[in-house]
């Protein structure tokens, strides 16, 4: 996505009709499908994990043409819905609190746990994807769970970033960056010194400091951050699902858009039971448990994952991989790995 364009709309987001922008977009990335343009190439083949994973737990026989066809059309409203992202989210400050508010509901086993937890005044965290709008679900949580604590990529481009982080702070959360090197410590005091939410973005992380799980009969490797802070802190860390539904009648009306999306909350994942492990043993247990709960997720609504980048462990370039554990290594370095 040009970040000139993503800077203008921004700046236009109060003129221009959001009807014409989400137009806009939709071509933008249906244009980008056809030609399998940036990213597409790559979120298909991780989406050919998700469905052949399926399939083989289904006992279905893989069917190479029902499998490729499946994932182009999955790969089409994938990048619609992620196109949808950006444009939501470059103009959500110029958009009333009625209209984000009927834009998001939350539901799930966790939902009620989540909001009890916070009405005590105990603070939660959550481990999520890169699925849906997550800036919608921060601006809903703070109505509905508490005040919103998190974390935003540092992007090269100095003036986006900037931009982006005053449309999340316009939207009532609290952004930190990464590379700083104090980030751990000022989330675990945000956690500790008052009651919020910190929901991180935690799907990818191919840094020393990631931890490889089993994900869809592959592995990936995901931030630790989650299971830190939960190990550490000992607060409650719940798994957040997002995935656009269409709406209707008059929340359709006060949303002023077709669609809307639905904040799907599990867990909590029962952290205590992990705590009396070695701590490196016990975030592996505890990211583990996550991630299962966050594949199901996946598996139920592929089509808003938008994952364009490499993930799975086949996918990677293995000379770029550090701290790789000597039995995943093995594996790694099987001939039949990956086929």
């Amino acid at each position: 996505m040009p970040d000139r364009l993503l800077l203008d709309v921004a700046r236009s987001a109060d003129r221009i009709p959001e009807a014409v922008l989400r137009g806009f977009f939709v071509c933008a990335a249906d244009i980008a499908w056809t030609f399998r343009m940036g990213g597409v190439r790559q979120l298909e083949r991780n989406l050919t994990h998700v469905f052949a994973s399926e399939m083989r737990q289904a006992h279905e026989l893989i069917d190479n043409r029902k499998l490729r066809r499946r994932v182009r059309r999955c790969s089409r409203q994938g990048m619609r819905s992620y196109f949808a992202y950006f444009c939501e989210a470059m103009t959500g400050g110029a958009r009333s609190e009625q209209q984000l508010r009927a834009r998001i509901r939350g539901m799930g086993g966790g939902f009620d746990s989540i909001a009890d937890n916070a009405r005590q005044g105990t603070s939660s965290l959550i481990a999520m994807g890169h699925q849906g709008n997550w800036d919608y679900a921060g601006y809903w949580a703070q109505f509905e769970v508490a005040p919103v604590v998190t974390v935003a990529e540092r992007l090269a481009n100095a003036e986006l970033l900037r931009t982006f982080v005053e449309i999340r702070e316009r939207l009532g959360m609290r952004i930190l960056l990464t590379g700083q090197h104090d980030l751990t410590d000022r989330l675990r005091n945000a956690l500790q010194d008052s009651t919020v939410v910190v929901p991180l973005l935690a799907d990818r992380d191919l840094s020393r400091h990631g931890i490889f799980v089993h994900a869809f009969d592959s592995t990936i490797r995901v931030a630790r951050g989650p299971a830190a802070l939960a190990y550490d802190t000992g607060n409650p860390l719940y798994v957040v699902n997002l995935y656009r539904e269409k709406l209707s009648g008059q929340r359709k009306k006060q949303a002023g858009s077709p669609y809307g999306y639905v904040c799907d909350i599990s867990g909590p994942v029962d952290v205590h039971k992990f705590r009396e492990m070695p701590r490196q043993e016990a975030l592996q247990a505890i990211s583990q448990a996550w991630v299962d709960l966050w594949a199901r997720g996946i598996a139920a609504h592929p089509q808003d994952w938008h994952m364009l980048q490499p993930l799975f462990l086949e996918d990677l370039d293995r000379s770029r991989l550090h701290d790789v554990p000597d039995g995943l290594r093995s594996r790694m370095d099987d001939k039949s790995f990956g086929q």
